[in-house]
């Protein structure tokens, strides 16, 4: 009997050792599963650190919300829409947004609204700023010609959408309005921001009605538009401009002097997916632009939280350069040797600035700049 006992007793206790020793392997086998994980993910993440100051946190706010500006408002209309309510006041402002004619007119700038606080956070972000090369009267209308594209153009945003950079005290009784793609206004809540900011639609007629205004008015054409953006890689300059004609002859039809602008920075500050001339990703992407009149080129940038994996762009120096004037003589139907000639003195200009500060700007370029199409 008291064998037994003692027999019985043993077994309890290798029992219980036992299984202690089993929950302790098994709390501790997923930490070491982990620890390697964990180990990689802060091996190719670059993660901030805590402490980061307050001003550095707004500025990334400010960009961080632009970017994401559609799918913001997008998000926000859909919440109003689920509260019906409002349902009656929503109906009239998607028959506003149908029957609208600002975006063709010259939109609703607003002086206060593109001076606020948030757009300097914005520029300071990256950080971002203008070169003056010479005076701009006000005694003529202007049709400035951005470059390069870029992923989304955000030189040109903090420079003709926004004070940020102080354009209006550059270029003192100069009006600009950049111009955009007509389906950005389609977008409730969006549209509205980018009406208050002088921004308007890019179609021929929308151009027509500011340019006739005369004096002191400007436009601001990204020139190389959704086919640039493909070839928009860090430490490349490669153009979309030789078949683009339209902006010329516009300038000539209304008397109004042509701008070039080369922003050196902007192709740096995100990273695209290699796709080269041939490739099956590029022949998608021209497929898509085809058919929908955009594209969407694959790229990435760093995140709210981390350096390197995101679609925030990256913090890199953008220097928008404001060029020479070249004076054209107005004609209401310009022959296409008017407008060659006047394509070949504006090429020469950009290729001035290119050549005039592309050591100072563009130390990192893996090739000078190159017109593409």
């Amino acid at each position: 009997m008291d064998a037994r006992r003692a027999f019985s007793s043993a077994t309890r206790t290798i029992s219980s050792s036992s299984l202690r020793e089993r929950l302790s392997s098994f709390s501790a086998a997923p930490s070491l599963q982990l620890k390697p994980v964990v180990a990689n993910l802060h091996a190719k993440v670059d993660f901030v650190p805590a402490k980061i100051p307050r001003k550095r946190r707004l500025q990334m706010l400010s960009v961080a919300i632009w970017s994401t500006g559609i799918v913001i408002s997008t998000f926000l209309w859909l919440i109003l829409c689920s509260y019906p309510p409002l349902w009656p006041f929503l109906a009239l402002y998607a028959l506003f947004i149908v029957l609208d004619p600002s975006p063709e007119n010259g939109g609703r700038l607003s002086p206060w609204f593109r001076r606020g606080r948030f757009w300097r956070y914005f520029a300071e972000y990256y950080p971002a700023s203008i070169l003056k090369t010479c005076d701009l009267p006000p005694d003529r209308p202007y049709v400035f010609g951005y470059h390069p594209h870029g992923i989304i153009g955000m030189g040109a945003m903090c420079t003709f959408a926004t004070e940020a950079l102080g354009f209006s005290e550059e270029f003192p009784g100069i009006t600009p309005h950049l111009l955009t793609l007509s389906s950005n206004f389609r977008v409730p809540l969006y549209r509205d921001i980018l009406l208050a900011l002088g921004i308007c639609s890019v179609s021929k007629s929308s151009c027509s009605r500011i340019l006739e205004r005369g004096a002191g008015q400007a436009i601001t054409i990204v020139v190389g538009g959704a086919a640039e953006s493909l070839s928009a890689h860090p430490g490349t300059a490669d153009l979309t401009l030789r078949k683009r004609l339209g902006f010329i002859k516009l300038a000539i039809q209304y008397g109004a002097d042509l701008v070039p602008v080369f922003s050196f920075g902007e192709n740096d500050i995100y990273q695209q997916m290699p796709n080269e001339r041939g490739t099956t990703i590029n022949k998608l992407q021209k497929m898509f632009q085809s058919v929908f009149g955009f594209t969407l080129p694959l790229f990435h940038g760093r995140g709210l939280l981390n350096y390197n994996l995101g679609l925030l762009p990256y913090r890199k120096r953008i220097v928008v350069v404001i060029g020479n004037p070249i004076h054209v003589q107005q004609c209401d139907k310009p022959t296409l040797d008017e407008i060659r000639k006047a394509q070949t003195q504006y090429i020469d200009e950009l290729m001035r600035i290119w050549n005039a500060y592309k050591d100072e700007f563009a130390r990192t370029r893996t090739r000078e700049l190159s017109i593409i199409e």
